[in-house]
């Protein structure tokens, strides 16, 4: 049962790529007009279009590591940074830590010592 869900949905994925690749041979004017105003649009902004190739390169590789270290920082460490907020609220709001323990004093005598 699981092999033919699989085989399905193989085939919705394959489907789809096939009506993406369908769209950009039927449209690719269109589509690539969209991607050379972008790409204008981001010269115009930085300023780029006055630079030389390598000089782009160079600028293009900065914005690209300074992004790719944002996003890798940001997937490793925000988690954990929200799980650390959201304890200290609800300490600030609740007033207790969350944990769910007994004092010394009634854990001992519930364990019969």
């Amino acid at each position: 049962m699981a092999e033919i869900l699989s085989n399905a949905y193989f085939g919705i994925y394959v489907g789809a790529i096939a009506i993406l690749v369908g769209a950009l041979l039927l449209y690719p004017s269109t589509i690539m007009r969209w991607v050379d105003r972008k790409r204008y649009q981001y010269e115009v902004s930085f300023a780029l279009y006055m630079l030389t190739s390598t000089e782009k390169f160079i600028f293009n590789s900065f914005i690209f590591l300074f992004a790719a270290m944002i996003i890798i920082a940001t997937s490793l460490y925000l988690p954990e940074h929200l799980s650390i907020v959201v304890r200290r609220a609800f300490y600030y709001l609740a007033g207790d830590d969350g944990s769910v323990s007994q004092p010394p004093l009634e854990s001992a005598i519930a364990n019969g010592r």
